[in-house]
């Protein structure tokens, strides 16, 4: 009987590891695969604010649904519709007088459909800029948005960017 236990009790050692390893990648912590999802949308999210550093419109515009369905709505009420109009800015932000300074964005919160083909996310943002050599900062900006993946691109198809109500 002491063979068998010698045997036994690291073969059901070996089993509960391997059942708790299974039962913790059906769990709703994403696995690594899906780990390097979360990661390559975090990148399309940084990217969208970071292009304007060096003034990267291809990547920029690479990150942005190319489409009527864009949607993009700022903390003034201007509300942004289509790639056509989203494009319209292009003329400000490559003007010489704005210069992207920084970016942070701080609590960013990522959450995945279950078809794995859209994502949401919430953030804090700050944007800090320069117009003519004055500050133009975007700062403690809550930041919304929805990407959708597009041939196997993560692309923005709706940003909401609002400031706090001060009372």
């Amino acid at each position: 009987m002491k063979k068998y236990s010698l045997v036994l009790i690291p073969c059901l050692g070996l089993i509960l590891i391997l059942a708790s390893l299974d039962a913790r990648n059906r769990s709703d912590t994403p696995p690594a695969a899906g780990q390097s999802k979360f990661e390559r949308i975090e990148r399309s999210i940084r990217d969208c604010i970071g292009w304007a550093k060096t003034k990267d419109f291809q990547l920029l515009y690479s990150i942005v649904a190319n489409d009527a369905d864009f949607l993009e709505v700022h903390p003034d009420g201007k509300v942004v519709k289509g790639f056509e109009d989203f494009k319209k800015a292009e003329k400000f932000w490559g003007s010489p007088d704005f210069k992207a300074i920084r970016y942070e964005i701080r609590d960013l919160k990522i959450k995945l459909s279950k078809s794995g083909e859209v994502a949401w996310f919430f953030c804090l943002l700050d944007d800090i800029n320069e117009w003519k050599g004055q500050p133009a900062n975007w700062e403690n900006t809550r930041w919304t948005g929805i990407l959708e993946k597009r041939e196997g691109r993560w692309v923005m198809v709706q940003q909401h960017f609002s400031f706090a109500a001060k009372n």
